[in-house]
């Protein structure tokens, strides 16, 4: 669909729907495309909802709190930074 800004203008709510589901919306001003309106994706963060979908179609389950508490304290060990950094050995340690 392609407009001009006067008539864009008077039609801004009807082009935000057709936006919204999906059809390519110009803009024109003099006859020229000066704007395109899209349909504005969610974008950043964490959908845990698909997350979870994701997790259950794996058939990856929960590890158990101590588990976790055992990586994270891992994670922590000042041995295992000076390895990944590579300022000494495994053999060293």
């Amino acid at each position: 669909m392609e407009l001009s800004l006067r008539e864009a203008k008077a039609r801004l709510s009807e082009l935000v729907v057709a936006a919204r589901n999906g059809e390519r919306v110009i803009i024109t001003k003099h006859g020229r495309p000066a704007a395109e309106l899209v349909r504005c994706d969610r974008r950043g963060g964490i959908d845990f909802d698909k997350l979870e979908a994701t997790r259950k179609r794996l058939g990856i389950e929960d590890a158990p709190a101590e588990e976790v508490e055992a990586m994270i304290a891992a994670l922590h060990d000042p041995a295992l930074s000076r390895r990944v950094l590579g300022l000494e050995d495994e053999d060293d340690c």
